[in-house]
């Protein structure tokens, strides 16, 4: 085989996106429903740009994510458009 890498050795390393992996696309929060997620948003919503919560799905550009409320047990729904995250990813508890 040719040497595509002129000069010394080289390592190739491949990895995973592993446990936390990145969201970016509508396809990545419909598969990943019902997993926990880390989200930061460009504009606040309700006065907060970070959330966590679990993935409650997405419909018409508009992702839905399950967050604890006031109270025991209690969990509510927010929603924001796909184009107001600046960063998600899955969120694994240790």
């Amino acid at each position: 085989m040719e040497d595509v890498i002129p000069g010394d050795s080289y390592t190739l390393e491949v990895s995973s996106p592993g446990l936390e992996r990145k969201l970016s696309k509508e396809k990545d929060f419909e598969r990943f429903v019902g997993h926990k997620a880390k989200v930061v948003l460009r504009e606040p919503v309700e006065n907060q740009r970070r959330w966590e919560g679990k993935l409650a799905g997405i419909s018409d550009g508009l992702v839905a994510l399950e967050v604890a409320a006031l109270g025991p047990s209690a969990e509510r729904v927010i929603r924001f458009p796909l184009a107001q995250i600046e960063k998600a990813n899955l969120k694994f508890d240790w």
